[in-house]
């Protein structure tokens, strides 16, 4: 009888073990990891496209150079700041990624008006090319961004969902991720003047 007793407790709490989500937790918070990853990695392609546009520029507009600069300099600021893993839960650290990467934005915006200004450029194969490649780097660097917010979401949700919040809060401990959020300003509707 004490033999059946204790089988059953064994099998109790290995079941209930498997439900608790230790496993599952920490799966998901490589899940946030590995979409935080992605971020960065489209936000990389960004930067290195930059210096061949850049240099492509120049070659048509050599007196636009304030312009250049500023896209040099935004570059610079937005590959300087590297966030780690353990950064994800400080808001203010994504925070000043997401402004450093919103001022490249705009400085690469700016740069292209300039290029309206200059028809030989526009026609200039190697230019075509790069502005293809940094237009699909945008739209890449934006559905990594939103695979990690959903990434952070499910993990979010998880880490505060019984029982997984007991499992969280009694062995793991670990800390909700903050989500890429939108640079100051972009709910603004541009204004288009001609």
């Amino acid at each position: 009888m004490k033999i059946l007793f204790r089988l059953m407790m064994v099998a109790a709490v290995a079941t209930m073990l498997a439900g608790c989500g230790y496993n599952s937790l920490q799966q998901m918070e490589e899940g946030v990891f590995k979409a935080w990853s992605d971020v960065e990695s489209t936000l990389q392609r960004r930067a290195d496209l930059i210096p061949n546009l850049v240099q492509t520029v120049k070659g048509y507009a050599a007196h636009e150079k304030e312009t250049l600069q500023a896209v040099v300099e935004a570059r610079s600021k937005a590959t300087g700041i590297n966030l780690s893993t353990g950064d994800l839960n400080n808001a203010q650290a994504m925070q000043k990624m997401a402004d450093a990467q919103g001022a490249l934005s705009g400085a690469l915006s700016r740069l292209m008006v300039v290029v309206e200004r200059y028809p030989d450029l526009k026609a200039n194969q190697g230019f075509l090319d790069l502005q293809n490649q940094l237009e699909g780097t945008e739209n890449r660097i934006n559905v990594a961004r939103q695979r990690y917010n959903k990434a952070v979401e499910t993990f979010n949700a998880s880490i505060r969902k019984f029982p997984y919040s007991l499992t969280n809060s009694l062995l793991l401990k670990l800390e909700r991720k903050e989500y890429f959020k939108a640079e100051a300003g972009a709910k603004e509707v541009p204004k288009v003047e001609f």
